[in-house]
């Protein structure tokens, strides 16, 4: 199973920077951003691609309804992202989120040679990633969630007669009580959103059940071992108090490969 970390894009450049290169050091796969609103997460993905040289390099994940291909097309180029590294992030929410998304794709293909991850939440999205996708991308959900989304995905694969796509699950990842306070809160924002609200309820359980989270190393070396065989790589994004390096890079070598 592969390893990868995941930073908030808003986090500053210093802390992207160690981060990646002493993820890189442990031997993680592969490093990404989310994409806020208020950051530009291929900007923010440049910060850890000029520090590093073996990384895949994962943007998790641009909206298509606020921008579209021909705009991520031309921040993949204006920031140099290294295309062989590069996991583009892509996703839609409805109204027509399988529409956007398989159009989306089709686009990016003509345009830039790189991998394309699909956010996929619903069955439906999961099976439409494993047609078109050359890697899905889950979020906030189970082990156990996790294995039955990525057979719908395989299922989609097959029924486009290729390749299964690579499964990534962002799992949200806090140590200690600061991170876990911001965890709550972070979970209860997402439990607000429609989409998500669903995603919860047909799981059967609560945001922060989905996290790898607790007060030791020895709670977070116990909460990565539930994963293993249940996705393809496990991106754990990091939860922390303030947002520093030293917390930051806490996380990285306590959730670091075995």
């Amino acid at each position: 199973m592969g390893h990868g970390f995941a930073l908030f894009a808003g986090i500053a450049a210093d802390v992207i920077q160690a981060s990646a290169r002493e993820a890189e050091a442990l031997g993680y796969t592969s490093f990404w951003v989310n994409h806020p609103g208020s950051t530009d997460g291929l900007t923010a993905l440049a910060q850890a691609a000029g520090v590093t040289s073996r990384l895949d390099l994962g943007v998790g994940v641009i909206p298509l309804h606020t921008r579209g291909p021909a705009s991520i097309v031309e921040g993949a180029k204006a920031t140099r992202l290294p295309l062989a590294r590069l996991l583009l992030g892509i996703g839609s929410p409805n109204p027509k989120s399988l529409e956007r998304v398989r159009d989306g794709v089709t686009e990016l293909r003509k345009h830039v040679q790189t991998r394309i991850i699909v956010a996929a939440l619903g069955p439906k999205m999961c099976r439409l990633a494993g047609e078109v996708a050359d890697g899905v991308l889950f979020n906030w959900l189970t082990p156990e969630y996790a294995k039955r989304s990525a057979e719908l995905v395989r299922e989609g694969a097959a029924a486009a007669k290729r390749k299964p796509p690579v499964t990534y699950a962002y799992v949200r990842l806090a140590m200690g009580a600061p991170g876990l306070a911001r965890l709550g809160d972070e979970g209860g924002r997402y439990a607000g959103i429609p989409a998500y609200a669903a995603h919860f309820e047909r799981m059967g359980v609560k945001p922060v059940d989905t996290a790898v989270a607790g007060q030791t190393p020895a709670d977070i070396k116990a909460g990565i071992a539930r994963w293993k065989g249940a996705v393809d790589e496990v991106v754990f994004r990091s939860i922390t108090g303030r947002d520093t390096a030293d917390e930051t890079l806490e996380l990285v070598r306590v959730a670091k490969p075995s």
